[in-house]
């Protein structure tokens, strides 16, 4: 799966995804790039040397999974705090138990290089258990599978 968006719904999406999958006894690659990186992020400030550039996007972006807001209704945070709420009410994981869960069951979290080098992040500033790759890294996963997703 290509994880594109850094919106919560569509990270809790992504990681019940591999989940399920992983849990059946497939294989899963979550690609993260662009938006998608900020999932990835450690929520504590990390201190590595950046450019201008990758100083200002490290200001502006969500800074880990706690941090996302939801691509509908956000309310300036309140609808994010609202679907949190309602998953632990109906005892669904949350996004960092899921995360949790996909690493645990071998799903590959792969961050793209690329889109790193773009947006100023260092690898450094990453959860545990995330691979580097590029896109060609992406194209022989998703040569080797049968399905392929978006997200």
């Amino acid at each position: 799966m290509i994880v594109f968006s850094g919106d919560l719904d569509k990270a809790i999406a992504s990681f019940i995804l591999a989940n399920g999958a992983a849990a059946s006894g497939k294989k899963v690659t979550l690609f993260f790039t662009f938006w998608g990186l900020n999932i990835l992020r450690k929520s504590e400030k990390v201190p590595v040397a950046k450019t201008f550039i990758g100083q200002m996007f490290g200001m502006m972006m969500p800074r880990g999974s706690r941090k996302l807001s939801l691509s509908r209704m956000n309310m300036l945070g309140m609808g994010a705090k609202m679907i949190r709420g309602v998953m632990n009410n109906n005892n669904v994981s949350s996004l960092e138990e899921l995360m949790a869960s996909a690493i645990h069951q071998g799903v590959e979290i792969v961050a793209c290089q690329m889109s790193m080098d773009l947006m100023g992040i260092r690898q450094e500033e990453l959860i545990d258990g995330v691979k580097i790759g590029g896109v060609g890294y992406y194209l022989g996963k998703a040569d080797q599978s049968g399905i392929n997703l978006f997200i």
